[in-house]
């Protein structure tokens, strides 16, 4: 497979895990009052309306990487703190509800690695299945990681006191620094740190839902 055709194939499962996960946050919110995200025209599944470039393009080289956030305001929520947790949950939870979906199509087709399809149009798409259940798992973990701006970190403040909140929003605001520091050291020499704290996640969900790591 070329460079070319590898990426056609990935772009499909790319677009649509960072659409759902978007999606989820502005249709939670939505459900709980606040219509910022539908007002901002984010309330769809266009990916278009959702895409980063930046985490967009990191999402195709690094595997790692984002959309461009909905907006959401806490103030139209009865209870901030514990909506905005249930918004932030709403993402991975939707990347982890499509992984199990395309890990049962995988189950159906039997396929259950990147080295095992089979040859034609067949394989292409089993390659496209393995990739989605692939790619899902990865924004899941990644998201859950408790670093801003990630999702995490909101899930991790409404489950904390209101004084350990503040105490780690101390430390928190450097999150983002380190995050973006950690994916350019990468980059550059193609060390997995990030890898380190999301692979066995993955693996584990990968074995769940194909019944094989996939890679």
């Amino acid at each position: 497979m070329n460079q070319l055709s590898f990426y056609l194939l990935i772009a499909p499962p790319i677009l649509f895990a960072l659409t759902i996960h978007e999606y989820a946050h502005g249709w939670v919110a939505y459900r709980f009052g606040d219509p910022t995200a539908k007002q901002a025209g984010r309330l769809t599944l266009n990916p278009l309306a959702h895409l980063d470039p930046l985490g967009t393009i990191l999402l195709f080289v690094a595997r790692i990487g984002w959309a461009k956030p909905v907006p959401v305001n806490p103030y139209y929520f009865r209870d901030p703190k514990r909506d905005l947790l249930w918004v932030s949950l709403a993402g991975p939870a939707s990347n982890l509800l499509a992984a199990f979906v395309f890990g049962l199509a995988c189950r159906a087709l039997g396929v259950t690695s990147f080295y095992r399809v089979h040859p034609g149009a067949l394989g292409l798409l089993e390659f496209m299945l393995i990739f989605s259940v692939y790619i899902n798992l990865i924004l899941a973990v990644f998201n859950l990681i408790p670093v801003p701006p990630l999702d995490g970190s909101k899930i991790l403040a409404g489950l904390l006191s209101r004084d350990a909140e503040r105490a780690y929003e101390e430390y928190a605001r450097y999150g983002a620094y380190a995050l973006f520091g950690i994916i350019l050291i990468e980059m550059l020499t193609g060390a997995r740190i990030l890898w380190a704290v999301i692979g066995p996640f993955v693996r584990f969900f990968s074995v769940l839902f194909v019944g094989s790591p996939l890679a």
